[in-house]
């Protein structure tokens, strides 16, 4: 059985000039990224079959996206070729005063459209997991979005969900941002979230309160990762914390990325009727594996490098 991530597949332009504005920045390091490439990456690099929806443009970046993807042995028959967008670039700098600069050049990733995503083959795939940053800004994404979930759901394949919220994407609009997600997270069978996404989700001031929250108005397995401080697990109203890795991180992009497809692997190999009877202690061990994936993954410069150390022996 396999896999399939929807979403973006972009490129991070990360300014290497210490403490610069993008207007100041002269050097740039280019990464291939997107949260659900990041994710699909990780799975394939744990050894399981996974599927990539996306749209990059018929440019040399999108052409690398497509080979990294393709060198992690992840299929890309659903990574389309745009003629008429750019692929996408995110430019992000680190500032003096601790602030992210940030620009995004938004390009073919949005044009995804319902008619390209629904020619998707859903015939081996067991689980689907929507997580784009990008997803529930406007465009046909959006739509392509909301119509591969219905069709999830139709045909009983088992919803995986991460929301990835991105403050610079959303600054001006974080209501849209809150019922879009409010909606997955009653379709789907497990989400995972940050605590901070877990508060402004909820409308909530603690994490405590978000907890009540989702405890009372969801039924899906969901894990709200806590930093050094752990990974919470929900499980049908029962909570409990799962201790972190002990590491000296190097970078931690990509971590919960990594954390994702670490869960996703060591599920999708039963149908999801099968996954739902999970019973939670293996949660508790399959969120102990997925931490030790995303500390891995925190010990290497990159997301894209650190996946090239994942396989399934770190789960012994």
């Amino acid at each position: 059985m396999k896999i399939l991530c929807i979403g973006e597949a972009l490129i991070d332009m990360i300014c290497t000039d210490k403490g610069s504005s993008l207007t100041q920045g002269q050097h740039f390091l280019k990464k291939p990224g997107g949260a659900p490439t990041n994710v699909a990456a990780a799975v394939a690099a744990l050894g399981a079959e996974v599927e990539l929806a996306a749209k990059v443009g018929n440019d040399p970046f999108g052409k690398q996206l497509i080979q990294v993807m393709k060198e992690f042995g992840v299929s890309t028959k659903y990574m389309l070729e745009d003629e008429n967008n750019f692929t996408s670039f995110a430019f992000v700098s680190l500032m003096e005063d601790g602030e992210r600069d940030f620009v995004f050049n938004r390009g073919a990733d949005g044009a995804l459209s319902e008619e390209e995503v629904n020619a998707i083959d859903l015939t081996d795939i067991s689980i689907i997991h929507f997580g784009s940053a990008t997803a529930f800004l406007p465009g046909p994404l959006q739509k392509a979005y909301i119509s591969l979930l219905e069709r999830a759901k139709q045909q009983k394949i088992f919803i995986s969900f991460d929301p990835n919220y991105r403050q610079l994407l959303f600054q001006n609009n974080t209501e849209t941002f809150i019922l879009q997600s409010w909606y997955f997270l009653k379709s789907c069978h497990y989400f995972k979230l940050s605590d901070e996404e877990a508060m402004l989700i909820t409308r909530t001031a603690t994490l405590q309160d978000a907890i009540t929250v989702l405890n009372n108005e969801t039924s899906a397995v969901y894990t709200i990762t806590l930093g050094k401080d752990g990974t919470l697990l929900g499980y049908h109203q029962a909570n409990s914390t799962i201790a972190s890795i002990p590491i000296k991180p190097v970078d931690t992009t990509g971590a919960g990325d990594a954390f994702v497809g670490a869960v996703l692997y060591q599920l999708c190999n039963k149908n999801r009727d099968a996954i739902l009877k999970t019973s939670k202690s293996d949660w508790e061990l399959i969120v102990k594996n997925a931490n030790k994936a995303g500390a891995r993954t925190c010990e290497y410069m990159g997301a894209m490098e650190a996946f090239k150390h994942l396989n399934n022996q770190i789960f012994l």
